[in-house]
């Protein structure tokens, strides 16, 4: 069961297909962090397009006190055997580069092998309410906005590699455009199209996040329980910070004051999007599910007066210990919050490989 993942990001919606037992060929990521990522948790090989040739790129960085160099040496690797992410099965291409630059012929000489699914996320900027410049017209941002376009891209690459199944994440503001996406996927030989809309609460995660997946298959996983913040990183709080990504992060001075007075599930700042205000600075309830998780927000502990660490963030994505994110805070908190939940495309993957 082979699959390849544009957009990938850290590696999110790849995480839970390869915990189902599915082979990670190729992935394809415009920022550089998020592809070292990516290479890092799936042991991937890292290549940039110059001059229409594919070359290795070297890279270095930490993620926490742990150091690593791509292409990986063996320092990096008992590292990666120590955290437990390792993984010597698998070793996918990492393309570090513009989706718009890679061609269909560039992927197939690469791999060298047919794939079975394709999955992605395109970046949602051009859809969601939480975008307060998102074009008024629904049609202009698939076929006008450079961010929304991207689907389009997407498309293309499913459209040549025809694979047997096909499975593309975005926000629920996509739906507006479903009659020109229906088209366009028929246009490329996929004639049954489904919007499968799901709550990612429902498979575990311990933050609200809905989501539509857009396929070839009709996706609807069996449901499990709910679990709470304080069960997801409530042990974290006795656990020290050779854990990865459980750095603390300083809270801006003139905030201090303000978030010491914070009551569960509070706000003290706010911002715009299209069509309403969005909370930042939210101290979290303990026994309740956690805010949708961005890249931009902010998030109070629900017992002490200090930021989330990435790690605690990422537990509120579900991810494993285990996953690993390159570079600086900010950016590994971004990483998190713009991308799948490992525990929803588990079950997405599981309804994948019946159907395959």
């Amino acid at each position: 069961m082979k699959f390849i993942d544009l957009f990938s990001g850290a590696g999110g919606f790849s995480r839970g297909f390869v915990e189902e037992g599915f082979n990670p060929l190729l992935a394809i990521e415009l920022e550089e962090d998020a592809a070292f990522s990516y290479a890092l948790n799936f042991n991937g090989t890292i290549l940039e397009k110059i001059n229409n040739e594919f070359k290795i790129r070297e890279l270095k960085g930490y993620v926490s006190i742990y150091p690593f160099k791509h292409p990986f040496d063996e320092e990096s690797i008992k590292w990666l055997k120590f955290l437990k992410t390792y993984r010597e099965d698998l070793n996918p291409i990492v393309i570090n580069g513009d989706i718009r630059e890679i061609h269909s012929i560039d992927i197939e000489k690469l791999i060298k092998k047919k794939v079975d699914v394709v999955i992605g996320g395109p970046p949602c900027e051009g859809y969601t309410g939480a975008n307060p410049k998102r074009e008024k017209n629904p049609f202009n941002r698939l076929y006008k906005d450079e961010t929304g376009r991207l689907v389009l891209e997407y498309i293309r690459i499913v459209g040549d590699l025809q694979p047997k199944i096909f499975v593309m994440e975005n926000v629920p503001g996509i739906k507006d455009v479903k009659g020109e996406l229906i088209k366009e996927f028929r246009d490329i030989g996929y004639e049954s199209i489904y919007f499968n809309e799901l709550n990612a609460e429902d498979y575990g995660n311990p933050s609200v996040r809905r989501r539509v997946f857009i396929s070839n298959i009709e996706i609807n996983p069996e449901k499990t329980k709910k679990t709470t913040v304080i069960e997801a990183i409530g042990d974290l709080m006795y656990k020290g910070r050779d854990i990865p990504n459980h750095e603390y992060m300083a809270l801006p001075k003139r905030y201090r004051n303000k978030v010491h007075k914070l009551g569960w599930g509070d706000a003290f700042l706010y911002f715009k999007g299209a069509n309403r205000r969005l909370g930042n600075y939210i101290r979290l309830h303990p026994f309740k599910l956690a805010e949708t998780v961005m890249g931009k927000r902010f998030f109070i502990h629900p017992y002490e007066d200090r930021l989330l660490t990435p790690r605690e963030q990422a537990r509120l994505m579900s991810y494993p210990d285990y996953h690993l994110f390159a570079g600086g805070l900010r950016s590994s908190l971004n990483q998190i919050g713009e991308s799948v939940p490992p525990c929803v495309s588990r079950a997405i993957a599981k309804v994948v490989k019946e159907n395959l």
